[in-house]
């Protein structure tokens, strides 16, 4: 059985795209984008713009996985349309190149770190460290993890956190960042204007919100279902947080082509070069990648993730807020090994 160092060995024959298929998946994607995009404003009937504004918001999931796997230099390097292409789709998307390969790659060095900034991820507080927060403090962290949150993530993780506050905090670094805001206001703007606030909903806040809320919650169970584990930094190793702390997600094959197969994300973190469309072949010819820990889009899967909310290093998992009341006053740090200690007596 394979692990470790040897396992990411095994992977490094799949870490390489085969370049009309990347063209082929980005320009079938894209034409269909378009397309529904477009029927959102042309299609004669309500029930059927509708549908095309729901479909364009998978459709954006999609794009937005292959845009991830350009900015991880798998797929189209040294392709000056396809970098022209990503960074367009990056301003549209709200995700522009600078913060999103700026926090993704620290997300990928830091994966399931206690201890380190959570920029790229969700916060993760130990119980010792939630029980020391003010009340402020909780509130704050509570309501980070929040499934509205979450599912408002047009709004929370895309508008202020990948845009307001990438520029705030470093305006010559993320300069795009406002840009994106910029062209995003000004042409929501501009369709309120010129054709109305229904064709706003329907060709911008609709697809927007159902791609940024898919993103948002894939990116949060990716690392936050049970039986992830999370480790002190010195404990930390690359390998063991690809396939204890990433999620293979079980999804329907249509669910799959949406989403880019994003869900096989252990594999993915322990080969970030793996192009997406190679990643069910690769679970298919590695044994030792079947067996991660999984959830799913199942609604009872979707309650048990949000339900996560603080890390015990006593019980070695994530627990709930009940749980956490249940606990408070109890050890929040793992009982230190006890060693019998044996003298010698000289007679």
């Amino acid at each position: 059985m394979r692990e470790g160092k040897e396992l990411i060995l095994a992977t490094k024959p799949y870490a390489s795209e085969n370049r009309s298929s990347s063209w082929k998946h980005l320009w079938i994607t894209l034409v269909l984008l378009v397309a529904a995009l477009s029927a959102t404003l042309l299609l004669p009937f309500f029930v059927a713009k509708l549908a095309a504004s729901i479909l364009s918001g998978l459709l954006v999931v999609r794009m937005f996985v292959i845009y991830h796997d350009h900015q991880h230099h798998t797929i189209l390097q040294n392709s000056v349309l396809a970098e022209g292409i990503m960074t367009i789709f990056g301003l549209y998307i709200l995700a522009p190149t600078s913060i999103w390969k700026r926090s993704h790659d620290y997300h990928h060095k830091h994966n399931s770190k206690l201890f380190s900034a959570s920029i790229g991820s969700y916060p993760i507080a130990t119980r010792q460290k939630f029980e020391q927060m003010s009340g402020k403090e909780r509130r704050a962290y509570l309501f980070t993890r929040h499934p509205l949150t979450i599912l408002a993530g047009y709004l929370s993780m895309f508008m202020i956190g990948m845009c307001l506050q990438s520029f705030t905090s470093s305006p010559k670094k993320h300069w795009d960042s406002l840009l994106a805001l910029i062209l995003h206001i000004g042409g929501s703007a501009a369709v309120i204007i010129f054709l109305g606030w229904q064709a706003w909903a329907l060709f911008i806040v609709i697809p927007f919100t159902i791609a940024c809320g898919i993103g948002a919650y894939l990116f949060y169970a990716q690392h936050n279902f049970p039986g992830v584990t999370f480790k002190e930094n010195e404990d930390w190793c690359y390998h063991d947080a690809a396939l204890l702390s990433s999620s293979y997600m079980l999804m329907s094959p249509m669910m799959n082509w949406f989403t880019a197969n994003i869900g096989y994300h252990h594999i993915h973190h322990l080969n970030a070069r793996i192009p997406f469309y190679k990643l069910p072949q690769v679970m298919a010819e590695i044994p030792e990648l079947q067996t991660a820990k999984t959830t799913s889009l199942g609604i009872k899967d979707i309650i048990a993730c949000c339900k996560l909310k603080i890390w015990d290093s006593q019980l070695q998992r994530m627990i709930t807020l009940r749980e956490a009341a249940a606990l408070r006053g109890t050890p929040c740090t793992p009982a230190k090994p006890v060693y019998a200690v044996v003298t010698s007596k000289v007679m």
